[in-house]
């Protein structure tokens, strides 16, 4: 199932998925995660958005799990009763209990990786 949402500040369509998905799945606001995002990626030297930086931050932080070559919709039906983060080329996502929240519908994309955050 898939409900959109946009949480920006400023009720902003930008590129921030990694702002959005981490901030949905902490419970967190879109400005602390921003905040702690970009401090985060500072100290390492990088920009908030980049692909290695967001992959490593939540490899510290959570349990990856496989995606076994299933769409993200597929995905988020298998881990229905988790919140995870689901990463696809070029973008990434948040499922709550079987709901992906998103600007947009990205159901039909293949998932890359995928965290269980609670």
């Amino acid at each position: 199932m898939y409900k959109f949402y946009n949480n920006n500040a400023l009720g902003l369509f930008e590129n921030d998925c990694a702002i959005r998905s981490i901030s949905l799945a902490t419970g967190n606001s879109w400005d602390d995660t921003y905040q702690y995002l970009s401090n985060k990626a500072r100290l390492k030297g990088t920009m908030l958005d980049d692909r290695n930086f967001i992959l490593d931050f939540l490899d510290e932080r959570y349990e990856r799990v496989p995606t076994y070559n299933l769409s993200v919709g597929e995905v988020s039906a298998k881990y229905n009763d988790n919140v995870i983060l689901i990463t696809m080329t070029g973008h990434i996502v948040c499922s709550k209990y079987g709901v992906i929240y998103d600007s947009f519908d990205c159901r039909e994309r293949q998932a890359e990786y995928c965290w269980i955050v609670k």
